[in-house]
């Protein structure tokens, strides 16, 4: 197992990280987290520019076709930042589930267009009942003619003040069904959560129709492809996590150089070195389970297991790295203008996203034959 980047890997690299450092500093990121509608306006523009929603998308429909571990470099750069955005739940997570889900004339219509960036999709799964089960999936759709009529409310929707589209997650007598809504048609409602998160959002929707031509794919077939689709996007996410971690590494490392605590930096503590040396194990751990898991998933092995183990550890990783990160910077690694809160909210709110550590275990242990 090679594991080392190959030539077009490092250019990807190369070049988010030059664009990283250039329209995403620091002054710039702690902007768009006062002000989260800015990326549309700032942001948005020019990454779809580069085709980077493009990458997880074959060429028949508009993409480039890149293997998973090219878009996770992308993304391990765009998550050292970290750039906020729909990147993922666009051009990775609903690119994918389109693939899996829609049927070849769907494709046709809705993939060329989210890969240049004019379409921005968001997927709407989870409800107050929260989860990524299918028993979490409540929200039922009524017949409504050839189509259905939807009456509900998802939250925590990622991604979602961004969106053109949404793909929502419904009940039917068929099953859980998979349909786009026109993220501002008559009925739609969304709503940005407030606190300590980072692009998540609520959204209500009111007697919102959708035809049949909306149905994507068949009626009742949407949860086999969900998890068809979770199991290829979720490494990407994971290496997004591994850039936030290393971030975290760096901003601590460079701190305990530069802050002198009695005539001498603090990195001379043991206290200090032991926290830092926290941060690097997981973001190690981190970088190859993930790694590993892109790896299986490219050469067409039987990646489950990794998968599930990538995602637990790097939701747990980047969060724990930034709870060491704090403990180097003591107060001033509260500071807004400091940036290191900007991980902080974003690995609490990726934590859960398409399943939290726990889950990811307990299927871990399915796959494997642990548990029944």
């Amino acid at each position: 197992m090679d594991l080392s980047l190959d030539q077009t890997q490092q250019l990807i690299q190369e070049s988010t990280r030059d664009f990283v450092r250039g329209a995403c500093s620091r002054d710039a990121l702690v902007k768009l987290d006062k002000d989260p509608a800015g990326i549309s306006a700032s942001l948005w523009p020019k990454i779809a520019e580069l085709g980077w929603m493009g990458m997880a998308i074959p060429e028949e429909y508009g993409g480039t076709g890149n293997a998973l571990t090219d878009v996770a470099v992308l993304y391990e750069e765009l998550g050292v930042g970290p750039v906020p955005g729909p990147h993922f739940s666009s051009g990775v997570l609903c690119a994918r589930l389109l693939l899996e889900a829609a049927s070849e004339a769907q494709k046709k219509k809705l993939l060329p267009e989210l890969a240049s960036g004019e379409r921005v999709f968001a997927l709407a799964a989870t409800e107050s009942h929260y989860g990524w089960m299918p028993e979490h999936v409540r929200m039922t759709a009524s017949k409504d003619g050839s189509g259905y009529k939807l009456t509900g409310r998802k939250v925590f929707v990622h991604d979602a003040m961004y969106a053109t589209d949404l793909l929502v997650l419904v009940r039917t007598d068929e099953g859980i069904t998979l349909v786009r809504v026109d993220a501002r048609a008559a009925g739609v409602t969304t709503r940005a959560l407030d606190g300590f998160l980072t692009s998540l959002a609520e959204v209500s929707f009111d007697k919102v129709g959708v035809s049949a031509a909306d149905v994507i794919g068949k009626p009742g077939g949407a949860w086999d492809a969900l998890q068809l689709a979770m199991l290829a996007s979720a490494p990407v996410l994971c290496a997004y996590k591994v850039g936030g971690c290393k971030a975290v590494f760096e901003m601590s490392l460079q701190y305990s150089k530069d802050r002198l605590q009695f005539g001498q930096p603090i990195g001379r503590f043991q206290r200090v070195q032991d926290h830092i040396i926290h941060i690097v194990n997981y973001l190690d751990a981190a970088r190859w389970t993930t790694y590993e898991a892109l790896w299986k998933l490219d050469t067409k092995q039987d990646a489950a297991s990794s998968v599930h183990m990538a995602k637990s550890v790097s939701s747990e990783g980047y969060l724990r790295a930034c709870d060491f990160g704090h403990e180097v910077h003591a107060g001033i690694g509260v500071s807004r203008e400091y940036g290191l809160t900007l991980h902080t909210k974003m690995s609490r709110s990726l934590y859960h996203c398409l399943g939290a550590p726990k889950e990811h275990r307990k299927l871990m242990e399915k796959v494997l034959g642990l548990l029944p």
